[in-house]
């Protein structure tokens, strides 16, 4: 008889590498999934992000109930009891079935002479899980954020830091963008009905739609005929404010994976577009999406900073930069973002898009309009660096997205709504 997976074992190791050796759990996680049924493969998905979405809790219990934490070969063995807990505080597991399952771990991880400590620790969570939640909840862990960015948070938005943490914690929904080449968005969501499940139309985005409850693409009315593409509402509202045109010549500069792209073409379809990332193994999932679309772009890789390597000569009349960023807007999305990023990140990445910004405007046509995104929610990326951008570039000019005080339109993530992002419109003169 073949051996269950453990799969509070692969959670802990997961974790570990993002937490010990700074891997983005994007690539940790699909790499543990690759044997796994849908099943098993969602149940460890849920282990990993819950205990990432919700780490300082974590941390503070185990700091309660153990008198020194587990170091070295056996650090392992402390993102184990962190699962454990998880599943005791979070999920709906029933505690025995949480509780054994996790205990084996230890054998799977080769670590059996730890069973009894990770049992006790778990049962005495038990014990005084009541009297630890409530003094857990009232110290700074309950917002679940490291030091320096809640601090960043509350300096920059001493309004809404509040409402932005809270949509940070939550699990992200799942929007959905109709290929209006296809299919109108009402006569898709007809479409969707029919199968039983329910979307709301997002307000201003005419093209998207957010599922009452995530799915799987398999589930989708078309979906392998490229009839709808899973893509953040935040993110669709590029294509709007870029507004491409048939007939011209549009570079996507950091396109990976390619969300945009097919975006463009299908608001544009006699567009001519270039598809530029510098990151080679990511520009396969643009091909990807490519196909499934039945879609035409010149795919390149190729560094922002330097153009001249990969653009050949070209001028455009749009360009869209989603620059490298914090991606402090869509930490819903990925939890490890708080713990993988560092306070010092900030000033190099806007060193970065500083670099990509000048590089990149020479080849914008006179009259082009180039789009600045992020999906960033700090200044220093944002309003301050388009601010920097216009006091160095006398051709070029701010067309207003918002009546805001400050140049560019900045969108928090919100619960029912799309990821905190930014975007700045850029005329040349």
């Amino acid at each position: 008889m073949k051996k269950q997976t453990n799969l509070r074992s692969l959670a802990a190791q997961a974790i570990e590498r993002v937490i010990e050796q700074g891997q983005s759990l994007s690539t940790v996680l699909p790499a543990a999934q690759k044997s796994l049924s849908e099943k098993d493969s969602a149940l460890l998905q849920e282990l990993c992000f819950g205990v990432l979405r919700t780490l300082p809790q974590l941390e503070w219990i185990i700091g309660k109930l153990m008198s020194r934490p587990m170091t070295g070969k056996q650090r392992v063995i402390h993102f184990l009891i962190m699962v454990g807990l998880y599943q005791l505080m979070f999920t709906r597991i029933p505690a025995h079935a949480a509780l054994a399952e996790t205990v084996e771990g230890a054998v799977v991880l080769k670590r059996p002479a730890l069973k009894g400590l990770i049992n006790g620790v778990l049962r005495q969570f038990q014990r005084q899980q009541e009297a630890l939640m409530s003094e857990m909840n009232n110290g700074p862990q309950k917002y679940l954020h490291p030091k320096w960015l809640l601090e960043r948070l509350q300096r920059a938005w001493p309004d809404n830091w509040q409402q932005i943490v809270d949509a940070n914690n939550q699990r992200p929904p799942m929007w959905l963008r109709v290929n209006r080449q296809h299919h109108s968005r009402d006569a898709w969501l007809a479409l969707l009905q029919a199968t039983g499940k329910e979307a709301e139309a997002h307000p201003q985005h005419s093209d998207a739609l957010r599922l009452d409850a995530p799915c799987s693409v398999n589930q989708l009315p078309g979906f392998d005929q490229g009839w709808v593409t899973v893509q953040d509402a935040s993110a669709q509202g590029c294509v709007a404010l870029l507004d491409p045109q048939n007939g011209e010549s549009i570079l996507d500069l950091c396109a990976a994976p390619g969300g945009k792209t097919t975006h463009i073409l299908e608001a544009a379809p006699q567009a001519k577009v270039m598809a530029v990332d510098i990151d080679e193994q990511r520009l396969a999932r643009v091909n990807e999406n490519l196909t499934r679309l039945a879609m035409t772009a010149t795919v390149k890789a190729g560094d922002g900073r330097y153009p001249q390597r990969w653009c050949d000569g070209m001028q455009f009349d749009r360009i869209l930069l989603d620059a490298p960023c914090s991606a402090t807007g869509v930490i819903r999305r990925h939890p490890d973002i708080k713990w993988l990023r560092r306070d010092r990140d900030i000033a190099e990445l806007a060193a970065l898009q500083q670099e990509i910004l000048d590089a990149v405007w020479p080849q914008l046509k006179s009259g082009g309009t180039l789009l600045y995104a992020t999906c960033s929610i700090l200044p220093e990326e944002n309003h301050q660096q388009v601010s920097a951008f216009l006091a160095r570039h006398g051709d070029a000019r701010l067309q207003p997205i918002a009546d805001d005080a400050q140049p560019g339109l900045q969108v928090f993530p919100h619960p029912q709504g799309g990821d905190g992002f930014f975007y700045a419109k850029l005329i040349k003169n």
